[in-house]
């Protein structure tokens, strides 16, 4: 029996990005395993990716090409041959693109996370057909414009120094369920006497295990970090140093913060004055006084609102005011990508759009159900006349799904899918292309968690039919007649033009060393902005933002209240008084892992965890089907009468796919397109809607 090992990287949209070990024997993959070596992983993977091998062999794998004979959403496919399958393709967008090629768009976003199965061959594709750019957005673009326009780019603090912190603040996420990493590092700071304190409108498995849960209400946290402000300056608990030489906009910081005072947060945000004062103190009291590290994990849940881009900007001034990053367990962390040199030029390549430097129309991912839906008489552009999805889930995963489904119900429009199983999205396509998963192809990783480069060497043969991403665009682009040599570059040669290897961050890494290393750590200084060098044009951290002030924007960390809330929007509050967030089940990942049985069944059925007081109000017993709604549209659900959702707030947690729900529905069918302040990001957590005991019939058929 021939055993081997094989190095591998998690590909999921995860800041953690684990390095894997892959033992396969006579050319199956039967166990994957967590890098013990590899120091962020430490051989410890989340309960999804440990059960890897159940995705890879899963019975409903697709593994052959299909065309649709049945109607749009049906689900009714007869396998074809790829020749068939790539010919009906580049006949179907070759036509398209005679007319407008900006009538095609890909549709896209992180169903793996590699930069050789994600936007490369892909991408050289589209710009040479000179299709719509997508805007992708649908995550984290609203916090990455903010930490853009504040420290210069997707930078933060090292999570392995965390252990060393003597506060943490989890400020909008659930890292047991969605960074384990982190948490073990936090739960060690724990140990050695850190304070924990979640703040979340949830009670998530997080905020249980922390000393504190402070519970804003969604969409308020930009109000309650600039009260902490407040308070740090009334207090002067601040480092005066560290902003004098290593910050721009103290004055107009101040000044707005003292718009603030806890008492005015504490309204607008539904918490006690005395969570503001309290953590404020601690806040300063360690950081200033103390000289203690002080560490922030913020996460995107608090920038899907209509101010979250701002609220991110005012979360990640506080670690400045008190000199947190003087430490390498302070400063705070959203993202650490933006540390990663990578040759995004030659990844890409945007030289082959027919007209560049000009460029097509841009899509935004966040707003698909209106583009699908858009007749293209208006200033939008030509009418969407093919969508070609891969690495996403859109009919489940976008806003206003219901707007969704029907644009991707449209009979004239012609839609590719490359996956490796039947989704909701596949079920509307008329091409279905089978896709490798992670253990059948290669591919190279950056993270946003930690600073570790990793590489993915494919342990298995494809199952099936199934081909690489980039093979799949490769063929196509043969067949379109796209002569270019970019378009022959192996997976191997695409992995080694990833990495800029002229930046002295990637000193001694290149594709080579990785393959045979699995990992590599940048060259990073363990506290990298001790002494300033944020990478803004200043090099400062811009407090006043002069580039926010030439784009129009309040160039000063503001509270932008939600859409959809009582102040701003009173007369819909009083027919949708609940506030509704949906963050990722602890055995799901955005819609990835749904269909695997044993995560499936680990998590039940759609719940909807509702407050007491709520479910008295509305006659609602604990474990009996409920409906919520709004104008949108409407789920099914059973609910879960619990403290852990505060009064005025529903938590569905998601994203089931809308064929495994009893009534094929989740969540999205009631959030909106609207979008963030910055970043054009959607605004899933900026959501009123009302709760009532299902109907009987609803309830029976479920």
């Amino acid at each position: 029996m021939a055993t081997r090992i094989v190095r591998a990287a998690c590909p999921h949209d995860c800041p953690d990005t684990c390095a894997l070990l892959v033992t396969v024997e006579d050319g199956r993959a039967i166990k994957v395993a967590g890098d013990p070596d590899h120091p962020a992983t430490q051989g410890v993977l989340c309960t999804k990716v440990s059960r890897y091998t159940e995705r890879t062999y899963h019975p409903d794998r697709l593994l052959t090409p299909l065309r649709r004979v049945g109607k749009k959403g049906e689900g009714k496919f007869a396998p074809i041959s790829w020749d068939e399958a790539l010919d009906e393709v580049a006949r179907r967008l070759g036509a398209i693109a005679a007319r407008d090629p900006q009538a095609i768009i890909p549709y896209s976003y992180a169903g793996t996370m590699g930069l050789v199965q994600g936007e490369s061959m892909a991408a050289r594709f589209f710009h040479k057909l000179g299709a719509s750019l997508l805007d992708r957005t649908i995550c984290a673009s609203a916090g990455a414009t903010a930490l853009r326009y504040t420290y210069g780019a997707s930078v933060g603090m090292d999570m392995e120094y965390v252990a060393d912190a003597k506060l943490v603040i989890i400020w909008g996420g659930n890292p047991i369920a969605s960074n384990l990493h982190f948490w073990t590092r936090a739960q060690e700071a724990k140990r050695r006497g850190a304070t924990l304190v979640a703040i979340d409108p949830y009670r998530s498995l997080t905020a249980e295990k922390c000393h504190r849960h402070i519970a804003p209400m969604p969409g308020t946290d930009g109000a309650l970090a600039l009260a902490i402000m407040h308070v740090l300056i009334r207090d002067d608990l601040l480092d005066h140093d560290y902003i004098e030489r290593h910050t721009i906009g103290f004055a107009a910081l101040r000044e707005r913060a003292m718009e603030f005072p806890p008492a005015r947060a504490a309204e607008i945000c539904g918490v006690p004055v005395d969570d503001i004062e309290w953590i404020a103190g601690l806040y300063g009291q360690l950081a200033v006084r103390e000289r203690q590290p002080v560490a922030i994990r913020l996460n995107y849940g608090m920038q899907r609102a209509h101010g979250g881009g701002q609220a991110v900007r005012a979360v990640a001034s506080l670690p400045s005011l008190v000199g947190a990053w003087r430490h390498p367990a302070g400063g705070l962390q959203l993202s650490t990508s933006g540390f990663f040199p990578i040759d995004n030029a030659a990844l890409q390549r945007p030289d082959l759009l027919p007209n560049w430097p000009q460029v097509p129309r841009t899509v935004n991912m966040s707003t698909i159900g209106d583009a699908l839906l858009d007749d293209g008489t208006g200033d939008q552009g030509p009418k969407i006349e093919a969508v070609v999805v891969y690495n996403s889930n859109p009919v489940a995963v976008a806003p206003e799904s219901a707007k969704v489904a029907a644009g991707f119900a449209r009979e004239d429009l012609f839609t590719v899918v490359l996956e490796h199983f039947r989704t909701d999205t596949a079920d509307y396509a008329d091409i279905v292309l089978p896709a490798t998963t992670q253990l059948e192809h290669v591919d190279v990783h950056k993270a946003y968690g930690h600073t570790y480069f990793l590489a993915n060497n494919q342990a298995v043969a494809p199952m099936g039919q199934a081909l690489p991403n980039t093979e799949i665009f490769r063929r196509l682009a043969a067949r379109m007649g796209f002569t270019e040599p970019c378009f022959a570059d192996s997976d191997e040669a695409i992995a080694a033009q990833a990495i800029l290897r002229q930046d002295k961050r990637a000193e001694g890494i290149s594709w080579d060393s990785l393959r045979e290393q699995g990992w590599q750590k940048l060259n990073l200084p363990a506290a990298p902005f001790a002494e300033g060098g944020f990478p803004t044009a200043s090099g400062k951290c811009e407090f006043y933002s002069e580039a926010m002030a030439r784009d129009g924007l309040d160039p000063v960390p503001a509270y932008v209240p939600p859409y959809e809330a009582p102040a701003s929007a009173p007369e819909l509050a009083a027919r949708y008084p609940l506030a509704m967030i949906s963050p990722p089940a602890r055995n799901f990942l955005n819609s990835s892992f749904v269909n695997v049985d044993s995560l499936r069944a680990t998590e039940g059925e759609p719940h909807l965890d509702i407050h007491p007081l709520d479910a008295a109000a509305r006659g609602i017993v604990h474990g009996t089907m409920v409906r919520a709604f709004n104008d949108r549209g409407s789920m099914l659900a059973r609910a879960r009468v619990t403290d852990r959702a505060r009064q005025g707030l529903v938590v569905g947690l998601s994203i089931w796919w809308k064929k495994l729900a009893s009534d094929g529905k989740n969540a999205n069918e009631l959030t909106s397109q609207r979008l963030t302040d910055l970043g054009r990001a959607p605004v899933f957590y900026d959501c009123l809607v009302e709760v009532a005991p299902a109907p009987a019939e609803e309830a029976v058929a479920s």
